[in-house]
């Protein structure tokens, strides 16, 4: 079959990572205290976001991607520009002399779940008119990330967001949509999100949100509950019924085809609509057996645990090359799961990936699973 292309655009970043060893049982909550000095070990730079985590593990995996973003006419944009020829893809950057190239401190410990210091950056000076939709329709699906990130992406209840996915799904392309975590005190924390997604989704194929993510928008009742309860991984103490399942039909309830929620070291969840609207999302995918999909995917039992820098996205990347290889849907999960298992083995998103082919031999050669969801 053909080599379908995928477009990847959105947020992108240089990710920043300090390598911390911590004790057993301390978490980066009871290290960063203030006053407190953290020994820390090598720094690692390297490409993040979803332009670079999703984009490049889809290259690296071996789809035929072309990766959209905004940078600054600056140091650390020419360092993302290396580091992706350095990969060998060639990506198709707006640069900007008004504006800098986003950057983000990432503080990952294992056991923990990471914190994130970050400068949008040019991100915020995107907007929907500056991509090409005529190199876009050259692709047959579209991939974007972080409208919670991207000022204009989500002001004026997410217009901005609607123009693009809307000119996206006319051209034919599969699409899917990914967010990211929002800080409740800024800006885009004081946005109406369930109005956003409600105008966004109904041009989205696959929403594949994180549950905290979505759960921050959907419930927010719910989501600062976890917050007071839970130190540590919330999704350690996820319900599959009376968590995860009604968090997804809620989403697939304000318009898009299916659902795949991220629920961290336990595992994914996918939820689809009917076989009907399944086989209809588009010419460049075959919707017959995914409708009325309700299936959780465990994870895998990794090699190490390093960092948890890009496991979401990398995963999603896995998903959308088996999606597009025309994969089932079991496999598809597997693949994701397989791909986030692999990539936190290192610091970076990227280092511990290997092509899709030795992914799927190693799922199929019995590699074990992990049960963490309560039912």
């Amino acid at each position: 079959m053909e080599n379908r292309k995928i477009v990847t655009a959105g947020y992108v970043s240089l990710d920043i990572t300090p390598s911390i060893r911590a004790a057993s049982g301390v978490t980066l909550h009871d290290m960063i205290r203030p006053g407190k000095l953290i020994q820390v070990g090598k720094v690692t730079a390297a490409p993040g976001g979803c332009v670079s985590n999703t984009g490049l593990a889809l290259h690296k995996l071996g789809s035929d991607v072309s990766l959209v973003a905004k940078i600054g006419d600056d140091a650390f944009g020419r360092i993302l520009t290396e580091a992706y020829n350095r990969k060998g893809v060639r990506p198709d950057f707006l640069v900007s002399e008004d504006t800098e190239t986003s950057y983000t401190l990432v503080l990952a410990a294992p056991g923990s779940d990471r914190c994130f210091l970050a400068d949008a950056g040019a991100n915020d000076t995107l907007t929907a008119d500056e991509l090409s939709y005529e190199e876009i329709g050259e692709a047959q699906y579209f991939h974007f990330g972080y409208p919670t990130l991207m000022r204009r992406f989500y002001l004026n209840e997410g217009s901005q967001t609607v123009e693009m996915v809307k000119k996206v799904k006319a051209l034919g392309l599969v699409t899917s949509l990914d967010m990211a975590a929002i800080d409740p005190s800024s800006e885009a924390g004081a946005q109406d999100w369930k109005t956003i997604l409600a105008n966004v989704l109904p041009y989205v194929d696959f929403f594949v949100p994180s549950i905290e993510e979505l759960c921050f928008i959907l419930d927010r009742d719910k989501y600062n509950s976890w917050q007071k309860q839970y130190q540590d991984d919330i999704c350690m103490h996820l319900s599959l019924s009376r968590d995860v399942i009604p968090l997804a039909q809620k989403a697939l309830d304000l318009g898009c085809r299916a659902v795949l929620l991220k629920c961290g070291a336990a595992g994914l969840y996918l939820k689809t609509g009917t076989e009907e609207e399944m086989k209809q999302i588009s010419p460049h995918f075959q919707g017959e057996g995914w409708g009325g999909l309700s299936i959780f995917e465990d994870s895998y039992v990794p090699d190490q645990i390093l960092s948890g820098t890009g496991a979401g996205d990398t995963a999603i990347a896995a998903f959308l090359y088996s999606l597009s290889h025309d994969f089932s849907p079991e496999v598809c999960l597997e693949m994701a799961a397989g791909c986030g298992a692999m990539c936190i083995t290192q610091y970076d998103a990227l280092s511990g990936l290997i092509p899709a082919d030795r992914l799927l031999e190693r799922i199929r050669s019995g590699w074990a699973k992990q049960k963490m969801i309560h039912e």
